[in-house]
């Protein structure tokens, strides 16, 4: 079954400064990011290197952010929307996060996770491949899931196969992607090397609808 989203608290401060200038920030072991969505006007903010890197190593691509940002009346919830990193060292760089009406419906994309086994499979029998490891969804905030499971043990057969209209979705989510789109399939294990189906890219956020703000864009840089 799946489990509500889990939330994470991260604290914030409003920044000032801004555009190439936030090298000085990255010294004192800051992190630049800012903070914007619909109907929300975009606010540079920084975080502690530290605090933020506990947090983002933890939250999935649906699980709400509870954002303090010092001097505000009460936290702003958000989604993480983009990551950037040195390619050396690894290091957080900028983060934007994208903010979120609680009462407003959002498009999100929630993994899905794979339990139990495919008895074909456990009798070295066949093959499993997964095509899909994703799906979008739309739904309020307050319903978002850390992942969606997809029961392997329905697959008895070699060339069974399991759809996204196979799945158990929970209560509050309306399923966008294609219902005929395969998920996972068992195939004989002479197969295995012709099939081209793989697993697709690890999910990101899809709620952005508007540009990322020109200033983070040049931080980003």
């Amino acid at each position: 079954m799946a489990q509500r989203a889990q939330q994470f608290e991260l604290a914030a401060e409003k920044r000032v400064v801004l555009g190439k200038q936030v090298n000085q920030l990255r010294r004192q072991k800051r992190v630049p990011g800012v903070m914007y969505g619909r109907g929300f006007d975009p606010v540079p903010l920084q975080f502690d290197a530290r605090s933020l890197r506990q947090v983002v190593s933890q939250v999935g691509s649906s699980q709400l952010v509870s954002i303090n940002v010092e001097g505000w009346d009460q936290p702003e919830m958000a989604l993480v929307r983009d990551m950037q990193r040195d390619p050396i060292r690894g290091t957080l760089l900028h983060v934007d996060f994208y903010h979120v009406n609680m009462a407003e419906r959002i498009t999100v994309e929630i993994p899905l996770e794979l339990v139990g086994a495919s008895p074909v499979v456990e009798r070295n029998e066949g093959v499993l491949l997964q095509a899909l490891s994703a799906v979008e969804v739309e739904c309020l905030p307050g319903d978002l899931v850390d992942s969606i499971p997809v029961d392997l043990s329905d697959l008895t057969e070699v060339d069974h196969a399991l759809y996204v209209r196979d799945l158990a979705i929970p209560a509050g989510l309306e399923i966008l992607t294609d219902l005929n789109e395969m998920i996972a399939r068992v195939v004989p294990l002479q197969e295995e090397k012709l099939e081209e189906e793989v697993v697709t890219p690890v999910a990101e956020v899809e709620v952005i609808t508007e540009a990322k703000p020109k200033e983070a864009e040049e931080e980003e840089a």
